[in-house]
């Protein structure tokens, strides 16, 4: 189990700071929908417009480096949205297997269409798969919009199905850094420090890579 750097979040997003203090319950309410509102609605309300970009073309060579994905790899993306993510590693590694699992319709419905078959509807600590039967799971910034309870369990379930796996979860060093998360995200919900995140993952036996999105490397703070 080690932290692992992507590159990802060293890219700068700007008005993040700006929305943070406009957001109330409201937005959260609206964001809760997961529909169009939340994914290509208005900036407050989610990602104001959720479109592909290619942008994972550029981290993505870190990542099939360190997990040695071939074109005989399985690669599952789990909480993938519109599947961006396995479109770009569908272009950079032509025949590797890779699929998507997304627990709300309105981001399969409007997948990218090079990979939408590829995707399937489920909850993400129940996944359709066979012990050890993915090669590497990818769960970025998915896991930790559910309850506790259900983040644990999903988990469990990448260490149940994953041979390899890397998350990126929501936590924060110290009461300005957590505050300043929480005001800016809209669906995050299971939002835990680096200390109590650790402990869950020695608690449960997860045994793959982690990656800390706080309030500063959103540039937040």
């Amino acid at each position: 189990m080690r932290h692992f750097d992507t590159g990802y979040f060293k890219k700068k997003i700007t008005k993040r700071k700006f929305i943070s203090k406009k957001r109330d319950i409201t937005n959260r309410i609206i964001a809760w929908g997961l529909d169009k509102e939340y994914y290509d609605g208005k900036r407050i309300n989610g990602y104001g417009g959720y479109k592909y970009d290619g942008r994972w073309k550029k981290f993505l060579p870190k990542i099939i480096k360190r997990y040695k994905l071939t074109k005989k790899s399985k690669v599952l993306d789990l909480g993938c949205k519109k599947g961006f993510f396995m479109k770009d590693l569908k272009d950079l590694v032509p025949g590797i297997k890779i699929y998507g699992i997304e627990d709300h319709e309105y981001a399969i419905k409007n997948a990218h269409p090079e990979v939408k078959k590829n995707i399937k509807y489920s909850e993400y600590y129940n996944l359709p798969f066979k012990n050890k039967e993915i090669d590497f799971i990818f769960a970025f910034n998915s896991i930790y919009t559910h309850n506790l309870r259900h983040t644990v369990n999903s988990l469990k379930e990448m260490q149940r199905v994953g041979k390899k796996n890397y998350v990126v979860v929501a936590s924060y060093e110290n009461e300005r850094e957590k505050n300043a998360f929480l005001n800016w995200t809209v669906i995050g919900t299971t939002i835990l420090s680096k200390k109590e995140w650790l402990k869950l993952f020695r608690f449960i036996g997860y045994k793959g890579d982690y990656y800390f999105s706080t309030a500063r490397t959103l540039g937040l703070i």
